[in-house]
Parts: C-alpha cells; sequence; structure tokens
C-alpha cells in the first residue's frame, strides 16, 4: 500500500512539473525569453541637500519579478554600491555625503539577461552671498 501511495506521489510531481513549465512560458507569450525591463519602469529622482548628505531615490517597476542588480558608481567609475533584489515595485532612497565638491553618481538597473537602464547626475554647488545693508 505504501509503494502504491509513493506510485502516485511521484506521478502528481511530474505531472505538475511538466504541466506548470509550459504554462509559465504562456505567461511571457508563449516564449521561454526574459524580457528586458524599459526605460519607463525605471526612476532616479534628485531629492534633496542637507548639511550631511545628497539625497537620491531609485524605483523600479519590476513587473517580472525577476532578480536585477542595483548599481552605484562614484565620479571615477568605483562601484560604491552593488546589492541584488527581487521587488515587484522596488523603492530605496540613497544618500551621498555632502561635501563641497561637485558629484557625479552613475545609477544602474542590471537585470538577469544583462540588459541594463542607466541613469546619471552631476550635482553642482554654487555658493551665494547674501548682503543686506539698513540705513541707520
Amino acid at each position: 500500500m505504501k509503494t502504491v501511495a509513493k506510485i502516485i506521489a511521484v506521478a502528481v510531481t511530474a505531472a505538475v512539473v511538466v504541466v506548470s513549465n509550459p504554462l509559465a512560458s504562456f505567461a511571457n507569450g508563449g516564449k521561454n525569453e526574459k524580457v528586458a525591463p524599459s526605460q519607463e519602469q525605471v526612476s532616479v529622482k534628485y531629492q534633496g541637500t542637507t548639511n550631511n548628505t545628497i539625497a537620491f531615490k531609485v524605483e523600479f517597476d519590476n513587473t517580472t519579478g525577476e532578480k536585477f542588480t542595483l548599481i552605484i558608481k562614484n565620479d571615477n567609475g568605483d562601484v560604491v554600491y552593488h546589492n541584488q533584489y527581487s521587488e515587484a515595485h522596488f523603492s530605496k532612497n540613497v544618500y551621498f555625503e555632502n561635501t563641497d565638491a561637485d558629484i557625479h553618481p552613475t545609477f544602474i538597473i542590471r537585470t538577469a539577461n544583462n540588459s541594463e537602464i542607466v541613469r546619471q547626475f552631476q550635482v553642482t554647488k554654487t555658493l551665494t552671498e547674501n548682503t543686506t545693508v539698513t540705513q541707520l
């Protein structure tokens, strides 16, 4: 009796694997290809500056739910941040140290099929001096 139960369990498992794989491919138009994200799915916005930080918000509408990597590079092209995610609606605040120098951060979303969406920024500081004259 236990042997019959094992055979049935193996048969059901095999049937699920055989049936689910073609169904998964139908979700992508009948193809088993990975779809590259569009430019509109990625948003990187400058959020503002405080005395200590420069803030950006990175958002990615990952409709497929596949793994992707967020890479951030500095002015020299050195990777300063690299992490993998798989959220469908990804949102992350990124902070840079606020220094006197201009910065040129590059944000890259890289998907599993090595498609990349790149956003580059230049943050330039301008010092403005206000002078007030009051008649006595």
